[in-house]
């Protein structure tokens, strides 16, 4: 049954503590690393019966790391976009809804950073150094990708807001809801990205997903009932892809690593399972699953799909930090190009990843108390978020006939 929490939970009302400050890029990849190893104890358990992470939020949040993409001119760590892909897929390997949870979060820093007003930044940037956490309302069922028809209409000095959405990642455990709207202005119509807070009058959050992977990321619904917000919580959003911006290839490197690391988690499942617990096939004439020559070959390749997808993640990341620095036409367009490659490999190694597992551990590890399967689960679910094929598409279409790709934030 779907949960409907309006007003939001206490839970989410203030931070509960002020968040450590992430020193550089080092220090947040050593906080990662530390906070993954706690979240992978109970991942199993808060899949099969759907437990919200609330305390283990509380904790990811507090260890600072919702903040490193602040600028270090605004109090942040300022950590490259390598580094935060290794941050989120380090996290997913350990839990890959906790990996995906703060995904929009980032993804609205960058849409402040790029559109936003230098009031607008210092105001947002505070926010988040104080523990707030970002959720979204970007996607409406039943309609195009930016063709919304949640409405931004004009009540004095402010706006009101009215609408639904769904697929709304975080804003179950968010303070503010970055929310996509259309406006009416001069007989034509704008999209902004508005900051919602989650606790304003009109709000209703449903908690109504019910997909088979990614169990808790809180990513159902989201209603506006004439809620007001601020203008100065209104930032533009599509004209910001009216010039070249690094928007789209940021969001979509965090996607290929959240995919990674679920890839990754599903291969250190793997091997002990296979070294410990799996039986060894009667024609391998081996005493242990770990000896067989086919097991040990599939392995390797595993492992080589698994470097691969990382190396192309770490490539993405440092042309798209070379794109932040100077961005035009044609840096923005190596970066979505590399981060399609980037999540085309990190698509296919997740999968395989998660599939070989069984293949290699063999019945024993299907047993429902193990939970490995959520690993498959996961990357079926989150490598649907945009097709593939047409990063295929795009990719073939630049190097073969010096196709720049669409500016949108799905590439």
């Amino acid at each position: 049954m779907a949960l409907i929490l309006s007003p939001a939970p206490l839970e989410a009302a203030t931070p509960t503590r002020t968040p450590e400050l992430i020193h550089d890029d080092a220090h947040a990849i050593a906080v990662a690393r530390r906070l993954a190893a706690d979240f992978a104890r109970g991942a199993a358990l808060r899949d099969r019966e759907r437990r919200l992470p609330w305390d283990e939020l509380e904790a990811f949040t507090a260890s600072g790391l919702w903040g490193i993409t602040v600028p270090r001119e605004h109090g942040g760590a300022g950590v490259s976009n390598e580094t935060l892909a290794e941050v989120v897929a380090t996290i997913s390997a350990a839990d890959g809804s906790l990996g995906q949870i703060p995904q929009n979060h980032y993804y609205a820093l960058e849409v402040l950073r790029v559109g936003g007003s230098a009031a607008q930044r210092r105001f947002f940037y505070g926010r988040v150094l104080a523990g707030e956490r970002f959720g979204n309302a970007l996607a409406e069922i039943g309609h195009k990708d930016f063709q919304r028809r949640t409405r931004l209409t004009r009540d004095g000095e402010a706006w009101r807001v009215d609408g639904r959405k769904f697929y709304c990642t975080g804003a179950l455990y968010a303070h503010w809801i970055p929310t996509l709207v259309m406006a009416a202005e001069g007989g034509r119509h704008v999209s902004y990205l508005a900051f919602v807070p989650r606790d304003a009058e009109g709000v209703a959050i449903t908690d109504d997903w019910d997909g088979f992977g990614q169990r808790v990321t809180g990513s159902g619904s989201v209603s506006f009932d004439g809620v007001r917000v601020e203008a100065q919580w209104v930032v533009p959003f599509l004209a910001s892809f009216e010039r070249p911006t690094t928007i789209g290839p940021f969001a979509q490197l965090l996607h290929a690593a959240i995919d990674l690391g679920i890839g990754r988690g599903a291969f250190e499942a793997t091997l002990p399972f296979v070294r410990e617990r799996s039986r060894p096939w009667i024609d391998a004439k081996v005493e242990r699953a770990s000896e067989d020559p086919l097991a040990i070959q599939q392995v390797g390749e595993v492992a080589v799909h698994l470097r691969a997808a990382e190396a192309l993640v770490r490539r993405a990341g440092r042309i798209v930090d070379a794109a932040q620095r100077a961005p035009d036409e044609r840096s923005v367009a190596e970066a979505s190009i590399t981060v399609a490659e980037a999540r085309v490999r990190t698509t296919t190694a997740s999968l395989d990843a998660s599939t070989r597992l069984f293949e290699l551990a063999g019945t024993a590890a299907t047993l429902d108390d193990l939970g490995l399967d959520r690993f498959w689960r996961n990357a079926r679910t989150h490598t649907l978020h945009d097709p593939v094929r047409w990063k295929y598409h795009a990719v073939g279409n630049y190097y073969l006939n010096d196709r720049l790709p669409p500016r949108h934030g799905a590439l």
